[in-house]
């Protein structure tokens, strides 16, 4: 699990009037929104008594924990100790940390983090979204399985026409093969678009709405963005587009809540909604089978651990993006973490870290040691 890129937290809607628990990346956060109505994103523990956040209320712009009122604002500072009396100063060391936060797409996102705004990698980007011509649906799924595994899924043309029975056509054709990847990439991404041949759609509407009425020739692929978030295209026809974007959020090791946005631009009318989401619920369930079974549950360490294929190209290069990040410093360590935490509340460091490295009640979460410079890797250099 790594650092240093944005996570959704929340669906907007469901920050009311209470602080709400979110784990990520093994650790606990509360978000809440202040006063004027803005997302605020804090480490969950109170630097008191370990008290959780998230189960106390909100008092102006401020969450109060429940085990003894303290108040904490959306910059993390303390605002009051009630045990000290009214009007007493706060000890500076009274603070948790606070993590920068956007809403888009109607998700709330925060920066895990301590990395300066100017050199954070970006959200992904949905260029369709609110457009004049296309159509939003999200839904949301949780699971047990490795992100890593998950993304790798999503990069791997091959499993396509085994593990989906509307992909292809489960191996039984002489002809079938993966053609050669040309892979697209950028500083935070990489990916491919290639050609599948593939039986019609079942569901007359969608057949012919989509323009696959028949055996066809379409144009699908998959692009990650930083280490969670994954654009994958369907193209039916040169005409027609569904695009899904996910944002993948750690809970842990072994637990990952999925975060979708699908983007089309046909059928637009709300009352097919439903129809995309069920269809959409059965693949991601194809794919769930095939993910809880593999061995290992975690992406290995290693390549020589595994024979990968050119149509595993795509793979390859998201761990290569994975490596580069790790060797940055980025990577939580997941060992230290589990030996560690029953006796040890650990906050990821934020932005403010930087600025005042002292006087911080929790310990920086343990990461993997760097190997290379930060500007060389995020292109600041």
């Amino acid at each position: 699990m790594f650092i240093n890129f944005w996570y959704a937290v929340e669906w907007s809607e469901k920050l009311t009037d209470a602080p709400v628990k979110a784990r990520m990346l093994g650790h606990d956060f509360v978000v809440f929104r202040d006063s004027a109505g803005v997302a605020q994103c804090l480490s969950d523990t109170c630097v008191h008594r370990g008290g959780s956040l998230s189960g106390g209320k909100l008092i102006g712009d401020c969450v109060q924990c429940p085990y003894h009122g303290w108040q904490f604002d959306g910059h993390g500072v303390c605002q009051r100790i009630p045990s000290l009396g009214a009007n007493a100063k706060v000890p500076a060391r009274a603070k948790v940390d606070a993590y920068p936060t956007q809403e888009k797409y109607g998700i709330v996102f925060a920066f895990l983090g301590d990395l300066p705004a100017d050199q954070r990698p970006p959200i992904m980007e949905i260029p369709e979204y609110g457009q004049p011509g296309w159509h939003a649906t999200t839904q949301e799924r949780r699971s047990g399985d490795d992100y890593r595994r998950q993304v790798e899924n999503a990069l791997d043309p091959a499993h396509n026409e085994f593990v989906h029975p509307t992909h292809g056509f489960s191996g039984s054709r002489e002809d079938y093969h993966v053609p050669e990847l040309e892979l697209e990439e950028d500083q935070w991404s990489s990916g491919f678009l290639t050609k599948y041949f593939a039986p019609p759609l079942k569901d007359e509407k969608m057949k012919s709405a989509s323009g696959r009425s028949k055996d066809a020739v379409i144009e699908a692929g998959s692009l990650h963005h930083g280490p969670t978030s994954i654009c994958t295209k369907i193209h039916p026809t040169a005409e027609v587009f569904i695009h899904q974007h996910v944002f993948k959020t750690p809970v842990d090791e072994l637990g990952t809540r999925t975060f979708l946005v699908q983007t089309r631009n046909f059928m637009l009318e709300s009352e097919h909604d439903d129809r995309f989401r069920e269809r959409n619920d059965v693949v991601a369930g194809q794919d769930a089978d095939v993910l809880a079974e593999l061995h290992p549950p975690l992406t290995p360490e290693t390549n020589q651990h595994e024979f990968l294929l050119p149509s595993d190209a795509a793979v390859l290069r998201y761990r290569e993006k994975l490596d580069e990040w790790q060797a940055l410093g980025w990577r939580l360590d997941a060992d230290a973490l589990a030996r560690t935490s029953k006796g040890v509340a650990y906050a990821i460091p934020s932005p403010a870290r930087q600025q005042r490295p002292t006087g911080w009640v929790l310990d920086a979460s343990p990461l993997l040691a760097a190997t290379a410079t930060s500007a060389t890797a995020t292109g600041t250099k």
